[in-house]
């Protein structure tokens, strides 16, 4: 058995290009896949959690693995994350990875997959509020496949996070504009689409969901804090009904259906310029265990 950390996937170089690719390969492998609905352990009176996540990938992989998460806000950081990869022909443990990498790097991706999926076709105007982990991967994944696109990205000020960004990407990714926004009313207003990686939101992020233009596309890669738009927005797709249908408003969604099913050309996605649209991704043990495969098959080349 291997174990493989953080330092032996950073090692890789894995480009943020690739990751995209890698997450729109795993998502049309969903139904090739055995994958149940993450399931959870919450803490009582508390806000930790323990979460296990299997996937059991298509014969020809020959593997399967079970990742386990935690919260706990005690813990710096506070989420953790490893996963088991057995040989499914077998039954032999093949290797125990930490998956704080991928966790951020297959969350980003497959945001950046949603936005280029999804966009309207004349989109310009790209807003990103919170810069953690996956909002920045996100971020990156957007730019690196977008390399050649003119655009705007707006960033929501916090701290200093706006401005470091800009100082690291800048000089990275060209034909880039960078601006950011005072507000979040400031950040949305007219944007084409808008991108929250805010972990905590006790709240609405916008009360009045008619700030939103016709055509802007919405990826809440958290999914808190746009629930009044669940029941206006002319589409929602999702990663994965099971895990999608236990929202409070699913039942009033005007439109619903898996992102996997637009990749494999099996549903439309965006008809026209004028839909509004939800895109939730949240977070496939699939994506965890394809990641994990191609990361070890680069580590044993």
């Amino acid at each position: 058995m291997r174990i493989i950390e953080n330092d032996d996937i950073d090692a890789l170089r894995i480009s943020p290009a690739t990751c995209v690719r890698w997450a729109e390969e795993g998502l049309k492998l969903k139904y090739k896949s055995i994958m149940p609905p993450k399931t959870a352990i919450h803490m009582p009176e508390s806000l930790d959690f323990f979460m296990t996540m299997p996937c059991l990938l298509p014969a020809e992989y020959g593997l399967f693995g079970c990742k386990n998460a935690s919260r706990f806000s005690c813990s710096h950081p506070s989420v953790k994350s490893y996963m088991m990869l057995w040989d499914s022909t077998t039954g032999d443990l093949l290797s125990l990875i930490n998956c704080d990498w991928i966790t951020s790097w297959r969350t980003g991706a497959t945001a950046a997959l949603a936005i280029t999926t999804f966009r309207k076709s004349d989109a310009k105007i790209y807003s990103f509020m919170g810069l953690g982990c996956a909002g920045k991967a996100a971020l990156e994944c957007f730019l690196a496949v977008t390399e050649h696109e003119d655009k705007t990205i707006r960033l929501l000020r916090y701290k200093n996070h706006a401005e470091n960004v800009i100082n690291e990407f800048s000089h990275k990714y060209r034909g880039v504009k960078f601006e950011i926004s005072e507000s979040i009313t400031e950040l949305v207003s007219n944007a084409d689409v808008v991108v929250s990686a805010i972990t905590q939101s006790p709240g609405l992020l916008i009360e009045d969901e008619k700030i939103f233009n016709p055509g802007t596309l919405l990826v809440p890669i958290h999914t808190r804090g746009f629930q009044n738009c669940d029941r206006v927005f002319d589409k929602i797709f999702g990663d994965d009904t099971g895990q999608i249908s236990g929202f409070k408003h699913f039942n009033e969604f005007k439109s619903f259906d898996e992102f996997s099913r637009v990749l494999l050309g099996m549903a439309n996605g965006r008809s026209n310029n004028n839909e509004r649209i939800i895109a939730y991704n949240i977070g496939l043990g699939l994506h965890d265990v394809y990641f994990a495969a191609k990361i070890l098959r680069l580590i044993n080349l």
